[in-house]
């Protein structure tokens, strides 16, 4: 044997050997291929769904912006008309709270001294003697 013939032989040898990875490593690129395929058609029904999930969440926010803002409305209106009666009734309430106050404790001094009628009457005596 010559020794190109054993050279050809390892050559033709060597191809055999590195055809068998490539030919796994092509079919790996294929099932990749076909993977992302897939994947890139399940995502756009997923976007979708995430868009329209994405809408109702904005519609809703949008709603609460709406109801916090007549809260602060009404809040805002609450305090002006809790200013307003404290400034005009308030005074006047406060005084005749007190003057009620106040007579019924009279009246219920008078009903006791009324009931127990020697009880103050040293004092009387003493205050009228001087």
């Amino acid at each position: 044997m010559s020794p190109g013939w054993l050279a050809a032989g390892a050559f033709v040898l060597l191809v055999l050997l590195l055809a068998i990875p490539a030919f796994k490593a092509a079919r790996f690129f294929d099932e990749a291929t076909i993977a992302m395929r897939k994947a890139h058609e399940n995502t756009d029904p997923l976007f979708t769904e995430a868009n329209t999930t994405l809408t109702h969440v904005n519609t809703q926010l949008e709603r609460v912006d709406g109801i916090t803002a007549n809260a602060r409305a009404v809040t805002g209106n609450v305090s002006a008309l809790t200013s307003l009666f404290t400034a005009t009734l308030g005074g006047p309430l406060v005084k005749a709270a007190a003057l009620s106050y106040g007579v019924s404790k009279a009246v219920k001094a008078r009903r006791k001294a009324a009931e127990q009628p020697n009880k103050h009457s040293k004092r009387r005596l003493r205050r009228g003697s001087r």
